[in-house]
């Protein structure tokens, strides 16, 4: 709020008085942009001096779940949780490592960022790592009452996959590689790949992509990036531009027709609101990236910039201003149709994270639950690799699981909550899976049913067996 605070002051100036909607609008528009660049830059000065202040008293080791420590944590990681979210174009660009300095972390050069969550002070990450979307970089520990705290680091050139976790007291090796929703060992080799949480080992040959497309650009392609990157505050400038016309239009109402009126028209106005939101989305996907198709990708091309870009008009413009609040109804499935995602009659989708659309099919009757990623693309050793995601009739995946490109869930077949379906997978139809990465799942309901239906029992358990065996 207090961010906000000289933005709102030069709107009220604007609208208040005597002049005319027309009028306002004509000084209004231009303003927008200066009153984007004031409040994300008063709220991300905020943000980080906030943060140093609470980090001051923040010390490795154990410390009671109730003290002062404890508290400097929990507001430490509220606000930079907060911000991963507020200042959602700050992520995944060249500014990352810049901002993650500015918060008290320490970061090497050309390292790749994505959505961090992390506890600054203890983080360090050596040069030409990758941390992908939402990992967990020095995270806290709770437990038994007590909280701890301590530094982790992430080796040069290692890799963090997507909710990845490099947990306090640990190090990743240089080259190394931790896979999606999977945890850091105590102890691993430069080199090493780890998968599931807890980790085990998991065999990889790193593919070697050309060096000056990956971790060494030359200066023509480090300014062509940031010259996409800068156009990262559009969609936050034409959100702005929205509230403002929201804004105008409600006083609109309430200068010549009441408070009543006005009261009674905001939802009209508010769902206009939403749809031209999602409407500029959609044509800002069209004209950015085009179809998806599946292929491959280095980080330092034009196609992973303008990506980055459209998901910026995904998270900053058309999510906060109506996208959320089409969770869980049929207008999400309307508006991912139009994104380019096959989404089949009577789907229930729960979750805006189909981050390629039209490389996902999900047929119909299938429920896409809360915090579902259909992961269309993974950036193992620093190349983009786009594949397509089926979920077949009538197929579930949990909250919070993650499904990697190329796979395929059969019909009818249910994947637990955080979960992990690995890349290229082919699970059977009529399964119960779980875990991560994803194996059977026995629950009483399934022994019922194997009780009720003996004949089914021995083709599901043969088709769980010959699956597990392929992989």
């Amino acid at each position: 709020m207090v961010a906000a605070v000289p933005a709102l002051v030069l709107l009220y100036s604007m609208i208040d008085g005597d002049r005319t909607l027309g009028g306002a609008l004509i000084q209004l528009l231009p303003a927008s942009a200066l009153m984007t660049v004031m409040t994300v830059a008063c709220y991300a000065g905020l943000v980080a001096l906030l943060v140093r202040l609470f980090s001051r008293p923040i010390r490795p080791g154990f410390h009671p779940a109730h003290g002062k420590v404890a508290w400097c944590v929990w507001a430490v990681s509220r606000l930079t949780d907060t911000a991963r979210r507020s200042l959602f174009q700050f992520y995944a660009s060249l500014f990352t490592p810049v901002w993650l300095r500015m918060l008290g972390a320490r970061v090497g050069r050309r390292v790749e960022a994505s959505t961090v969550l992390a506890l600054p002070g203890p983080m360090q990450v050596d040069d030409g790592a990758f941390l992908a979307d939402d990992t967990l970089i020095a995270p806290f520990e709770l437990r038994g009452g007590w909280l701890r705290v301590g530094p982790a680091r992430v080796g040069r050139r290692a890799f963090v996959g997507n909710s990845g976790i490099v947990g306090p007291g640990r190090t990743l090796p240089d080259h190394a590689l931790v896979g999606v929703l999977s945890d850091a060992p105590v102890r691993s080799q430069p080199g090493s790949s780890w998968l599931g949480r807890p980790g085990f080992a998991l065999p990889r040959v790193a593919d070697a992509g050309e060096d000056s497309r990956t971790y060494n650009p030359p200066r023509r392609l480090v300014l062509a990036r940031a010259s996409v990157e800068l156009c990262h505050f559009i969609p936050l400038a034409l959100a702005v531009v929205l509230g403002n016309l929201v804004f105008g239009a409600l006083q609109e109402l309430r200068d010549r027709y009441g408070l009543a009126v006005a009261l009674a028209g905001g939802g009209v106005v508010l769902i206009a609101a939403a749809i031209a939101a999602c409407l500029v989305t959609t044509v800002a996907k069209w004209l950015l990236v085009g179809r998806f198709k599946a292929a491959e990708h280095p980080p330092w091309s034009s196609f992973v910039w303008r990506n980055e870009l459209y998901d910026t008009f995904v998270e900053d413009l058309a999510m906060p201003w109506g996208g959320q609040t089409l969770t869980g109804t049929p207008y999400l499935n309307f508006w991912l149709r139009s994104l380019g995602a096959e989404i089949g009659r009577g789907v229930w989708c729960e979750t805006h994270w189909l981050p390629e659309s039209d490389l996902v099919t999900v047929e119909a009757g299938a429920s896409v639950n809360r915090g579902t990623v259909l992961q269309t693309h993974l950036f193992h050793d620093r190349v983009m690799r786009l594949d397509a995601v089926r979920l077949r009739a009538g197929a579930t995946t949990g909250p919070h699981s993650i499904v990697l490109p190329g796979s395929t869930l059969g019909a009818g077949t249910t994947v637990g909550p955080a979960s992990l379906v690995m890349r290229g997978e082919r699970v059977p139809d009529g399964g119960r899976w779980l875990g991560n990465p994803i194996a059977a799942w026995p629950t009483a309901a399934a022994t019922a049913a194997a009780v009720a239906e003996p004949a089914e029992a021995p083709r599901r358990a043969a088709a769980e067996a010959e699956y597990v065996k392929v992989r």
